[in-house]
């Protein structure tokens, strides 16, 4: 199982956002295309990747939505702005409620995540330019890689996940968000994971 989480300070946390003004949702444009290139392959869906969204941004952060393609998950890539206001919506205080088939949604912070992440065993790879050529790293099964939005993460959990996390690079220059999940993809599908 390979894991992504991917952390936005700005995107909504709550579902009442217009999915025809996603920008305007705290860049949830951004989200749903990482989204989109975690799961998606030509005419098929990824049932081996585990996806956390950790959303920072207004009215009641944070959120961590978890979403892993089941049989029963109805994933569109056309309609993956809906789920994200559907799983929102389903959120219920002081709980971890499954929204939909395989998507799940709580109040929990950033860092909380990514230690419960850790003391499942599982590797955790910051993604930073200056971190490891992801080639030539030395990649478990069982590992997780750690995304930021377009504005990175706040200084002080930086610097808390970087103790707990080893920096990995996808090559020298600054990719879009969703790129780096297919580049991931793509370099997991070619060590047979």
């Amino acid at each position: 199982m390979r894991e992504f989480v991917y952390f936005s300070d700005e995107a909504a946390t709550s579902g009442n956002f217009d999915v025809n003004e996603l920008m305007k949702a705290g860049r949830m444009d951004i989200v749903i295309h990482f989204i989109i290139n975690s799961f998606f392959v030509s005419k098929e869906l990824r049932e081996d990747v585990k996806l956390h969204l950790i959303f920072y941004g207004m009215p009641d952060p944070p959120k961590h939505i978890e979403i892993q393609a089941t049989p029963e998950t109805k994933l569109s890539k056309k309609d993956i702005g809906n789920l994200i206001k559907k799983i929102l919506y389903k959120y219920k205080e002081g709980r971890k409620t499954e929204a939909l088939p395989g998507c799940f949604i709580e109040k929990k912070s950033f860092l909380k995540v990514i230690e419960e992440i850790s003391a499942q065993g599982k590797e955790v790879f910051l993604l930073d330019k200056k971190g490891e050529s992801i080639r030539k790293a030395k990649i478990p099964e069982e590992s997780v890689f750690v995304v930021g939005d377009q504005n990175g993460f706040p200084k002080k959990e930086l610097k808390r996940l970087k103790k707990k996390s080893r920096l990995v690079s996808v090559g020298p220059k600054v990719y879009f968000a969703s790129q780096v999940a297919t580049l991931i993809n793509n370099e997991l599908d070619l060590r047979g994971f």
